[in-house]
């Protein structure tokens, strides 16, 4: 049986991939994070992590048990949570937003869930545009939002990792590399990305629209994007690239792009995110009605920031 500290810090650890982050996380030092580990392995009789000099990953046991553990421990959670609203009451208001339309619909269903157990609640859902950051969040007019990590503000909480997808590149469907049946992040030398606009942190535009390829070679910028629809737009129009989800092929569906996957890059991640001053009860009973419903988690662990963090938009 693990311990609750042991079972925090291995899916922390698989999905930070990266000790001194897992360490910030759970308020600890790196060398706890790296005992505890060592003491899993020891119990297991096999190693859970590959480690060299410059990169964590997980070995095949170890994503096994981190995609056998999660769900338990989600449940757990989510459980722990309903418990404490039903014994604090759950009341007022909550205005709740996102940017990908998948997330939309999870969030509206969560909402339903929330209201249906506490009827005098108002939980109310908004998009939030590309450019939009977690500026609302800052600004109080959204109380909780579901934005893509990460999200590193010293005023906001991030929670539960709610969805995941493969990233892929959307080009015009006659420029040379939409054909291709993949491509790798130093096929992004020479392209022009097309990034939001408004005041979206640097690190977090620099982590989803780089401006170098691993390799150093220069990533251009095309024109700024304050929506999803904009973005499609000028993809459609040959006016550069966008990176993206792998599931937005469904949900935007335009004749004149491809998406291409993008092989060799970390899962887009996709979290709940609240200001760390506001958290109640019946925030609380939303994020536990969230993390209750089934959502989309491809085959990895993605690079995000769960089961709890300090810390917008979506590619």
């Amino acid at each position: 049986m693990l311990e609750r500290y042991e079972l925090e810090a291995f899916l922390t650890l698989a999905e930070e991939l990266h000790f001194g982050r897992t360490a910030e996380r759970l308020g600890v030092s790196t060398g706890r994070i790296s005992q505890t580990v060592k003491k899993l392995e020891r119990r297991f009789g096999t190693p859970l992590f590959a480690r060299t000099s410059r990169s964590v990953r997980l070995t095949p046991v170890g994503h096994a048990l981190y995609e056998d553990l999660l769900p338990a421990y989600r449940q757990m959670h989510a459980a722990l949570a309903r418990a404490t609203a039903a014994g604090r009451g759950v009341h007022g208001r909550l205005r709740v937003g996102f940017g990908a339309p998948w997330s939309g619909e999870l969030l509206t269903a969560a909402a339903a869930d929330v209201a249906a157990l506490h009827p005098g609640c108002e939980i109310t859902v908004h998009e939030v545009p590309l450019d939009g950051g977690v500026r609302a969040l800052r600004e109080g007019t959204l109380d909780v939002q579901c934005a893509t990590f990460p999200v590193r503000e010293p005023d906001l909480t991030t929670g539960p990792v709610v969805a995941t997808d493969e990233r892929v590149l959307l080009l015009p469907v006659g420029h040379p590399l939409a054909g291709r049946a993949s491509l790798g992040p130093e096929d992004l030398a020479g392209l022009d990305l097309i990034a939001p606009g408004g005041d979206s942190p640097r690190h977090w535009v620099d982590h989803h629209y780089p401006r170098s390829t691993p390799s150093g070679a220069t990533v251009g910028r095309g024109p700024t994007a304050a929506t999803w629809q904009e973005v499609l737009s000028h993809v459609t129009a040959g006016r550069g690239a966008s990176p993206g989800a792998a599931r937005g092929a469904r949900y935007h569906p335009r004749p004149g792009i491809a998406y291409v996957p993008l092989r060799g890059a970390p899962p887009l991640v996709y979290g709940l995110v609240w200001p760390t001053a506001s958290e109640s009860a019946l925030l609380r009973a939303f994020v536990a009605a969230v993390e209750g419903r089934p959502t989309g988690r491809p085959g990895h662990p993605p690079d995000g920031r769960t089961p709890r963090a300090r810390g917008g938009g979506h590619p």
